[in-house]
């Protein structure tokens, strides 16, 4: 079992934790990882890109004029794709970009991520992460304590101050236990989490 360093919110080691091998010491399948990010990636796409064929294209229904004898090129309508105003050829139409992956997927892409953090000690536990107030400043300083700029905080239950304190912080993001992706563990690189956190990760997970 890997064992990783427990620091307190002033950036001390006040000791060691154990961490469950069969989430966070599974061989990195990085092809699984990355069609975990690009399914996440896919996913929040709207989709919402329109625009009009020659058919959609208001106008043009007449023939601008006869076929022959007239020295023009021969011509159907002036809403083909030719013409200034005419239709796009193969215009965009609205679509959905979402893709399913399977569940025990999802799962080992989500544990190869959390075990390429713990391997590039890049995965920080706290013996507890608790803001009396709501304060921007006292967030920025933990983080300061622990020598992090960009991290992913993951939180247990009862921690509204701490996610309050952090939303305004760049390049930090907090996330309960249930809602841990592959996409931000690797966007965030550094992974903050309490004890209390890692205990409900590995009932998850393992």
């Amino acid at each position: 079992m890997a064992n990783v360093a427990v620091y307190n919110m002033e950036g001390n080691e006040v000791g060691t934790m154990e961490l469950n091998d069969a989430v966070f010491g599974v061989e990195v399948n990085e092809h699984l990882v990355h069609l975990a990010v690009v399914n996440r990636l896919a996913n929040m796409r709207q989709g919402t890109q329109k625009a009009k064929t020659r058919s959609e294209v208001s106008g043009g229904g007449r023939k601008p004029w006869r076929q022959k004898g007239t020295g023009h090129a021969r011509q159907g309508s002036t809403r083909a794709p030719q013409w200034t105003g005419g239709g796009v050829v193969f215009a965009p139409t609205p679509r959905d970009y979402s893709f399913k992956m399977n569940k025990k997927e999802k799962r080992l892409a989500l544990k190869s991520a959390l075990t390429s953090r713990v391997q590039e000690n890049k995965f920080i536990v706290l013996d507890e992460l608790k803001l009396d107030v709501i304060k921007t400043k006292d967030m920025k300083k933990v983080l300061d304590n622990l020598k992090v700029n960009k991290a992913l905080v993951v939180l247990g239950e009862g921690s509204e101050n701490v996610v309050l304190s952090a939303r305004n912080i760049p390049n930090v993001e907090t996330a309960p236990v249930s809602s841990i992706n592959v996409y931000d563990i690797l966007k965030y690189n550094t992974v903050i989490t309490t004890k209390a956190a890692v205990a409900s990760i590995e009932e998850v997970y393992a």
